[in-house]
């Protein structure tokens, strides 16, 4: 019988070599142009059959590959993290269970399979939010799979959408558009706003925090959020058939607002929740702008440096005894080198620092909207956006690396082995990845024509808003605006312009108050009283005078004597 150990060692070593094998021929495919569709026959009864049908391109391979590799390495680093936990088998097979859904959905090119893994990520992700069992992870649980289920719903309303063409196989409407696909794409869109945590769904995001962290290294890097984005990317070729205003301001809205956030959040796992909520809406702006290549291309390269952040704020979490506040973290490189080291690595690449991962995807990303023709709206938020993301990622390498005020006492936490290893594969792919990837993807070079106050602006706001996040931890900024005659502007802009607030509070309060009067008006009422309980009361009162005259009370006995008296009088 295999031990604890060899459990989570087993399966980081499979998901691994799958992973790779997975990616490898994934890249081959793309550099031959080679689509493979698997058409399974499960059960063929008088002339139906009922087929499962399995696609396998450049992208799904890439995809799966990716989620395997990092999927791995975050089992891998669960058999330290989770080392001490008592149900820690159950929490292995719950992390496979949410990697196979995302294979799942990752490879079918067709809606009812597609929502057998969108589901099943619903379900598992439900669990894992809900492990530690708390209050506070049960509400986060519950805001998670309620408005996760909005999108499960759109889901299954394309699919009855899509009983108007024959087939629920999406890859055969790709190159036409009818009126009629104008509703498919808006519930698809939908569907991918809700898993992808846009506005005005983005309140679950930072709330699923509450999961172990390697839960959240995968749902935050490859796994979940992910879903949505991939889902629009797959059918891009329908949604920019339309007019994507609308729906590119939200997004972008989304980028603007969580970057905004994070520079006012000292909570270390809502800060880099509120990160992924930001490069999310960075990726759904540059599809909804035309081009859902280069969102795919984030998608790969923030799915390496954001898995490898989680697992380095897990780390230094677990060493601070469970403290998230990032002002109790000074000067831990001195007692987490190793691990400060890949925290720093994969925050450069999330600023898109230039020859790190994330660099080829972010430059190419402006430069392509730059080149896109929109508005001056879009174009002062995109570069606002990248300066909220290193203005926040330097306050928080400021206050953890560089702080004097540390909390660390003598721990019983430290860096060990299989952590290091688990973070030294993802520190590798989040400086290297970028450019292998950019090769693989864009063999041909493509011209991008622009003067140079425009091809430098990227770096220019990079640069600023690292100064600010640095003058904004030196003279304590932070703090200063959460002083009285700040406070109300700190508040709205901190959780997000209040909109766990509507996404709670308000949706709920009126059926609140509508189920409260509808149970003082009938459960706590007359009617409840004279109907339904009417014949309950006659038996009970039945049942107390029978129960009165059996016990020979001498009461009844004088009583009916009386009666037998006045009766004999008349």
């Amino acid at each position: 019988m295999l031990s604890n150990w060899s459990v989570y060692l087993l399966g980081s070593l499979i998901l691994f070599i799958l992973g790779v094998f997975s990616f490898f021929i994934g890249s081959l495919y793309l550099i031959w142009d080679y689509v493979v569709i698997m058409d399974w026959e499960i059960l063929s009864l008088n002339g139906c059959s009922i087929t499962m049908t399995l696609l396998f391109d450049w992208m799904s391979l890439i995809f799966v590959g990716s989620v395997f590799i990092i999927s791995s390495m975050v089992i891998y680093y669960s058999e330290s993290y989770m080392g001490s936990d008592l149900n820690k088998v159950r929490f292995y097979f719950l992390v496979f269970l949410f990697v196979m859904s995302m294979m799942m959905m990752i490879v079918s090119p067709n809606l009812m399979s597609i929502l057998i893994g969108w589901d099943g990520l619903g379900l598992v992700s439900y669990c894992l939010v809900i492990y530690f069992q708390n209050y506070d992870s049960y509400s986060a649980g519950m805001l998670t799979i309620l408005i996760n289920r909005v999108g499960d719903v759109a889901i299954l309303l394309a699919i009855a959408w899509m009983l108007n063409y024959g087939s629920w196989h999406y890859i055969y409407y790709m190159g036409m558009w009818d009126s009629f696909e104008f509703y498919l794409v808006s519930l698809i869109v939908l569907a991918g706003f809700t898993k992808s945590a846009q506005i005005p769904f983005s309140s679950w995001l930072p709330a699923a925090m509450a999961a172990p962290t390697p839960v959240s290294s995968l749902v935050h890097s490859s796994t979940l959020v992910t879903a949505g984005v991939y889902l629009l990317v797959r059918f891009s070729d329908m949604i920019l058939n339309m007019d994507c205003s609308f729906i590119l301001g939200l997004s972008v809205m989304t980028m603007f607002v969580a970057s905004l956030s994070a520079n006012f959040e000292f909570d270390l796992s809502s800060i880099i929740a509120l990160s992924t909520l930001s490069q999310l809406g960075l990726m759904m702006s540059i599809l909804f702008v035309g081009y859902p290549i280069l969102a795919f291309f984030h998608l790969l390269t923030h799915a390496f440096f954001k898995a490898l952040l989680f697992l380095c704020a897990g780390l230094m979490i677990h060493c601070m005894s469970d403290s998230q506040d990032i002002r109790h973290m000074g000067m831990m490189a001195n007692q987490l080198p190793f691990t400060c080291t890949c925290f720093f690595i994969s925050n450069m690449s999330l600023c898109g620092v230039p020859f790190m991962s994330g660099f080829y995807s972010k430059d190419l990303i402006m430069e392509m909207m730059m080149m896109s023709g929109y508005n001056f709206f879009i174009f002062m938020i995109f570069f606002l956006s990248i300066g909220g993301t290193v203005s926040y990622t330097v306050r928080v390498i400021y206050y953890i690396v560089f702080s004097n005020v540390s909390m660390y006492v003598c721990q019983n936490y430290s860096e060990d082995s299989i952590m290091m290893s688990s973070m030294i594969v993802l520190a590798m792919l989040s400086i290297f990845a970028g450019s292998m990837l950019s090769w693989l993807i864009f063999p041909i070079p493509f011209l991008i024509v622009l003067p140079v106050y425009l091809k430098v602006m990227p770096l220019i706001f990079i640069f600023t808003g690292g100064l600010l996040g640095y003058l904004s931890c030196v003279y304590n900024i932070s703090s200063f605006l959460f002083l009285k005659r700040f406070y109300l502007f700190s508040f709205f802009v901190g959780p997000m312009w209040f909109m766990s607030y509507f996404m709670t509070s308000v949706v709920c309060k009126g059926s609140f108050y509508l189920a409260k009067s509808y149970s003082e008006s009938m459960d706590s009422g007359w009617g409840e009283f004279l109907v339904s309980k009417s014949l309950v009361s006659f038996d009970s009162f039945i049942s107390r005078a029978m129960n009165h005259y059996q016990y020979n009370n001498v009461s009844v006995y004088i009583m009916v004597i009386v009666f037998i008296f006045i009766f004999s009088l008349i």
